[in-house]
């Protein structure tokens, strides 16, 4: 029977939940509160993971930045405590900005909608908005 993913993709899964795990429970530099693992990436030969994080509202991202890394340590043995593999894979930390992207884009349709609203009050209403004719 196939297995229904490559060996990558369970490794990359179990670092992702092994990682947000230790980050909301064991972590306790206060800088890391509240960021998520949002994506775990590894090489073919397993020798690097590339773990994509967001960060909470208002976060300073140096700060954060620099409590990973100075936290990279003690994650790395999380992750080997859990995972039987012979060479744990290195953690590299990137910003996962795709969030921050989707938020201004979602900002961004807001903004055209009202401006539209604003252009042309007589225009007919959207199908998902009430008529008013109750």
């Amino acid at each position: 029977m196939a297995r229904e993913f490559s060996r990558s993709r369970r490794v990359e899964e179990a670092i992702q939940r092994i990682l947000g795990e230790a980050l909301a429970g064991e972590a306790r530099d206060p800088r890391l509160a509240g960021i998520a693992v949002t994506h775990v990436e590894v090489s073919r030969d397993l020798a690097v993971a590339w773990v994509y994080y967001a960060l909470p509202d208002g976060a300073d991202a140096a700060g954060v930045e620099s409590g990973l890394r100075v936290a990279g340590g003690f994650l790395r043995t999380a992750v080997a405590r859990q995972l039987r593999m012979r060479k744990v894979p290195e953690l590299r930390f990137r910003l996962d900005e795709t969030l921050a992207k989707a938020r201004a884009l979602e900002d961004l349709i807001l903004q055209a909608v009202a401006t539209d609203a604003v252009r042309s009050p007589d225009a007919p209403l959207a199908a998902d908005e009430p008529d008013g004719a109750s």
